[in-house]
Parts: structure tokens; sequence; C-alpha cells
């Protein structure tokens, strides 16, 4: 899904672009229009979901706007996130932070950025991936079902 950037500064409440989901980790994950999400667990049928502390990753489709200006073709989903927001400022989210999604979903921010162990595909072709300094990761809180076009907020 290709969403229209605005071009104004993101703010503390935004929407929901695409929801993306995968059967195996490693792979660039394929978009859906709504998704169930577990306390928890993370996101329903993705491979990234348990008990662990990155049960939802979230990106931002200004940061992913950015790699598309370096020549990637990129879309939701190609840097593994779950949750691609519009609007919303990611970038001054931190750790301890909590995120409304829909009219339920909570999320509390665990981890900002990840190591990468081994280069992508991403890397080799623009020399850098975001989701080592941007990925936002976070833990289910309370669960419920969220849709594209839903309102994010930090909370």
């Amino acid at each position: 899904m290709a969403s229209p950037v605005d071009k104004e500064s993101p703010s503390k409440c935004g929407r929901v672009a695409a929801i993306c989901i995968s059967k195996k980790k490693g792979v660039p994950k394929s978009e859906i229009p709504s998704a169930q999400i577990i306390e928890g667990y993370g996101v329903e049928a993705d491979a990234h979901g348990g008990d662990w502390h990155r049960q939802v990753s979230l990106l931002s489709v200004e940061q992913i706007e950015t790699m598309r200006q370096k020549g990637l073709v990129v879309q939701p989903g190609s840097f593994a996130e779950n949750i691609t927001t519009v609007d919303f400022d990611l970038d001054s989210i931190r750790v301890g932070d909590c995120l409304k999604i829909g009219e339920s979903v909570l999320l509390e921010v665990t981890q900002i950025g990840k190591e990468c162990h081994t280069r992508c595909a991403i890397y080799y072709k623009v020399g850098e991936c975001i989701m080592p300094e941007r990925g936002v990761f976070a833990r289910v809180k309370r669960g419920g079902t969220i849709a594209r076009g839903d309102e994010v907020t930090q909370v």
C-alpha cells in the first residue's frame, strides 16, 4: 500500500498506515487489513509473536520514505515491521512509553532499534538499514483488534 506522506511534522497522534505479518522470521511481511493483537503475545499469526520483549514492531511511513528516496523499492512490511504508522512521531518515543492503538490495544515500548547479526539485502543495496536505529519494539499490555486507519496515540 502506498501511503501519502504528510509534509507536516509528525505528532503524538497519528494513524495505522499498514499492518503486516509473516509466517516465518527473516522475510518481509505481507499486508493485512486488520489484526488481532494478543496480550502477552503479539500479532496473531505472526512469526515474531511470543513471550518476549519484541512482540510487536513499528516503523513509520516517513522512515520508509527516506529509504525510497535512496532508490529502494520498499513498502510497509519490507523491514519486517508489524505496524506502519503515518503522521506519528516514532522518533520521539522512548523505552517505557505506552502507545494506544484503536479502541483498546495498549503497547509498552521495550526497545528502540535492534542489533542486526547479519547484513540484510536492504543494507547491501544502500549501505544501511533503518531497523537497527529506528525500529520500535513493544510488548502487548492489552490486546484487541486493530485495522488500517486506526488512531495511534502516546498515552
